[in-house]
């Protein structure tokens, strides 16, 4: 599921029973790598160890994207974590580069071009990922964001919307 909200406050406040933590990078080649361990760290500590890989995988692309395609000084990643889920936004200063993952196809045409693969692998992988756009009619950020749940919380969610009269099967 992709999302695009726009809102004029640059950070949501973290669901109930959520905590957040934020980081700021400079935007050089070792940022990924650096936003890898510091959500690598926030997932082992909160018991989401089953996440890390995912969530690995996922900041990685996400800083990786930030650092290639914008002139952004610093790149903000953004991790709330609750019982259930992390949700993961970084955020750059180019807020009209809305981010697209490349279908397969139209790589085999281009085999030139040497990345888009990215935020199909985050689609693939998160529960959920969208962009916000921050700033209002003058938007000054734009925020990738994934969200990857615990197995048992993905059943819970089909349960609950099952019970709601939404999903059958």
């Amino acid at each position: 599921m992709t999302t695009v909200t726009a809102t004029a406050t640059p950070v949501p406040p973290p669901p109930p029973g959520g905590e957040s933590y934020r980081l700021a990078l400079p935007n050089t080649a070792s940022a990924a790598k650096v936003a890898r361990d510091f959500v690598t760290s926030l997932l082992g500590l909160s018991r989401h160890r089953d996440l890390v890989d995912d969530a690995r995988l996922c900041v990685t692309e996400v800083v990786t994207n930030a650092h290639r395609h914008t002139h952004t000084q610093l790149i903000r990643v953004h991790v709330t974590v609750t019982h259930q889920q992390a949700t993961v936004s970084v955020a750059d200063d180019r807020p009209w580069a809305f981010p697209t993952p490349t279908e397969p196809a139209a790589l085999c045409r281009e085999r030139a071009q040497e990345g888009g693969r990215g935020l199909m692998l985050v689609d693939s992988l998160a529960r959920a990922w969208g962009f916000t756009v921050y700033g209002g009619r003058s938007p000054r950020l734009k925020a990738v964001w994934f969200t990857l749940a615990q197995v048992e919380a993905e059943a819970e969610a089909r349960a609950e919307v099952r019970a709601e009269g939404g999903e059958t099967g």
